[in-house]
């Protein structure tokens, strides 16, 4: 399945794993204040659209295996996160279809280099939490 992805045109032939490992990583770095720029998270949030364009290819034990997991990740991503219906990250980036929810939302805590880009795309966050 990863290399038939590959096939259409995405860089590698990842597994199931690695993608869900890398939306952890990124929701868990949102969750924190995200410290890479705007490009790097556009880049990052292709790791959420690898899973959505492969479960329509998977095995339905793989998707029984790995929903809930995802499910749990999206529901952290939806917390950390301010829907905007994507105006922020179209400035830098053209949003795909609408089904994609994940390009339509921004991070809530705007830090460094991505958070000085939303802000001056219009969007509206809070400065990271300093103890």
């Amino acid at each position: 399945m990863g290399r038939l992805l590959h096939r259409r045109g995405w860089r590698a032939a990842f597994t199931v794993a690695e993608r869900v490992n890398a939306w952890a990583a990124l929701v868990s770095a949102v969750e924190r204040g995200y410290g890479d720029d705007i490009y790097e998270y556009t880049n990052d949030l292709y790791c959420r659209s690898w899973l959505h364009e492969a479960w329509l290819l998977l095995d339905d034990y793989i998707v029984q295996l790995w929903t809930p997991r995802i499910k749990a990740l999206d529901a952290r991503f939806k917390a950390a996160t301010v829907d905007d219906d994507g105006q922020a990250l179209d400035r830098f980036h053209g949003l795909p279809g609408p089904d994609l929810w994940w390009w339509r939302r921004h991070p809530r805590i705007l830090t460094g280099d991505l958070g000085r880009s939303l802000r001056s795309a219009g969007a509206v966050g809070s400065a990271p939490d300093r103890a």
